[in-house]
């Protein structure tokens, strides 16, 4: 006879939890559904935190340094909240070469924060990406999913503030 453990309880009363936990029963509570329980918490709560770092782990067997690992690893994956817009600069060769560093500059000077950060009200998180696949518009950058290209830091920040505009 088997001994089941006890599952654990999830770390609030928060409902997105059931449908976490769907995921994980949908997969036998199998190490190997790791990823797309993690795809799921960052999904329906924007971001994987501690707690629900610590869930996921004990849920499904793994040492919370792998679930960690896997988190950081990925680069889709933020332990941060995220802003309610995105601007994503591409810093490969051609983008950096054609001015992705001065697009940078001008997302730190004009909202304060460098890639990687997310301004104080959420409004808006910076990205950097080695490369997004449009090196022929270079420098680019994708806000809020919309590729941009041949970019100066005046347009850069112009398509920001309109998305912003339009999104209240």
């Amino acid at each position: 006879m088997a001994l089941q453990l006890a599952k654990p309880a999830p770390p609030d009363d928060d409902k997105r939890w059931k449908m976490i936990e769907v995921t994980m029963r949908r997969n036998g509570y199998a190490s190997h559904a790791l990823i797309e329980t993690l795809h799921r918490v960052q999904g329906l709560f924007g971001y994987l935190d501690e707690p629900a770092m610590h869930f996921v782990a004990d849920s499904l067997g793994l040492p919370l340094s792998k679930v960690y690992g896997v988190s950081t690893f990925y680069h889709l994956f933020s332990l941060k909240p995220q802003g309610r817009h995105t601007c994503v600069i591409c810093t490969g060769t051609a983008c950096y070469i054609k001015g992705a560093g001065e697009l940078i500059e001008g997302i730190r000077s004009h909202y304060g924060i460098e890639l990687g950060q997310t301004t104080p009200d959420l409004e808006l998180s910076a990205i950097g990406a080695r490369c997004i696949g449009a090196c022929g518009l270079a420098p680019a950058a994708v806000v809020d999913g919309e590729v941009l290209g041949k970019l100066t830091v005046e347009r850069l920040i112009a398509k920001i503030e309109e998305v912003k505009r339009h999104a209240t």
